[in-house]
């Protein structure tokens, strides 16, 4: 094949080019093995470089038998209905009897104002069976005086899922039926995180509530759609702290060592 003067010099500017590149590449790999020689290694990974010891918890005296512990705010001793009044206005009217507290007129709610929050409740439906499905051994807990889980004899007592003891009224049925005797004590451990909002009202991150039934997971982190209604779909509206109130559904259900921490 003849190539022309021209070509020939053409190839060899390639040729030099090329030869070029390649020193180029070489001294840039050089240079950065060079780099990586001069970066120090991480140190050796040890058990401490994982330990924090500050700060370290504060401590909290637990409460023996549901007892509160040493941080809680006791909202029922068994003697009065001091941190509670009427929802109407006035003092709450409640009976107050051996250490319990039954239903009367009127839906009561706490004087302080929660937003987080670790509520520990006990109930009993009444001892005398009467009525059936939401008729029987009726009321309710609602958090923020907006979101209720449901106070229900649902001991062989069928009603519709999401509004039998445990529930979150109308939106989640609990996970399973936990409920005693109608002669025996029940106990919620509920943990509540409210809603936020934005600056225009509009939702930022929605309520979320884990419940416990006499030491059972029934609400696991369930992400509340908004207050729970009996009537018609649930829509959040901006609010701050708010108080917890209890339902008077006209049964006579009883409470006692009643006690929030918090969060």
């Amino acid at each position: 094949m003849y190539f022309s003067f021209s070509h020939k010099i053409s190839l060899a500017a390639l040729a030099l080019g090329l030869l070029s590149f390649s020193e180029t590449q070489a001294q840039a790999v050089e240079a950065s093995g060079q780099a990586k020689a001069d970066t120090p290694k991480p140190p050796k990974m040890v058990p401490e470089m994982t330990e924090f010891w500050e700060p370290e918890p504060r401590k909290v005296t637990p409460g023996a038998n549901y007892a509160a512990p040493s941080d809680a705010i006791v909202l029922f001793s068994g003697k009065d209905l001091g941190e509670w009044k009427a929802k109407a206005g006035g003092d709450a009217k409640w009976e107050v009897k051996n250490g319990t507290f039954t239903v009367g007129k009127g839906d009561i709610s706490t004087k302080r104002e929660f937003q987080d929050f670790q509520l520990h409740i006990e109930w009993s439906a009444p001892d005398e069976v009467k009525g059936t499905s939401q008729g029987r051994g009726n009321s309710g807990i609602f958090l923020q005086d907006r979101y209720e889980v449901q106070v229900l004899d649902s001991y062989n007592n069928r009603t519709y899922s999401n509004g039998q003891a445990g529930s979150i009224y109308k939106q989640h049925r609990p996970l399973v039926n936990a409920m005693n005797k109608p002669t025996e004590w029940n106990v919620y451990d509920i943990i509540y995180t409210a809603p936020r909002f934005k600056e225009d009202g509009s939702l930022f991150s929605p309520a979320r509530v884990t419940v416990l039934h006499n030491g059972v997971l029934v609400q696991n982190n369930v992400e509340l759609k908004g207050p729970t209604e009996y009537i018609g779909l649930p829509e959040y509206k901006a609010h701050g702290k708010a108080p917890i109130s209890l339902q008077d559904h006209g049964n006579p259900v009883s409470y006692r060592n009643v006690w929030i921490r918090e969060l």
